[in-house]
């Protein structure tokens, strides 16, 4: 079951390292901007990566990508789900919300 999480949630499981986030956005995006210590899980590659980013399946993992009107978070967030993660969370707000907020961000790959 994918669960919603507020950008103050995501920053604190980020500082504590409590959670995998995953951007579900294509790489050029990512490589733009992506949130402190994200990784690349685009939405047309979940099933091959996924294994290898998330390797535990009762890790907490947080999904998100550029706002809310983009739904690739959600597709990551559902199939992540099917595939066994029991621990999903889908940030719907996504990018553009913690950008918006003035919360750090890193580049490159």
């Amino acid at each position: 079951m994918v669960k919603p999480i507020t950008r103050d949630e995501v920053k604190r499981r980020i500082d504590a390292g409590s959670a995998i986030v995953v951007e579900a956005l294509p790489a050029s995006y990512y490589a733009e901007a992506h949130l402190p210590g994200t990784l690349n899980l685009p939405v047309d590659e979940v099933e091959k990566l996924a294994p290898t980013l998330v390797p535990h399946k009762d890790s907490a993992v947080i999904v998100y990508c550029a706002d809310s009107p983009c739904q690739n978070s959600g597709t990551v967030a559902k199939h992540l789900s099917e595939l066994g993660y029991t621990q999903v969370f889908d940030y719907d707000e996504g990018k553009a919300d913690w950008i918006a907020a003035g919360m750090p961000t890193e580049s490159g790959n």
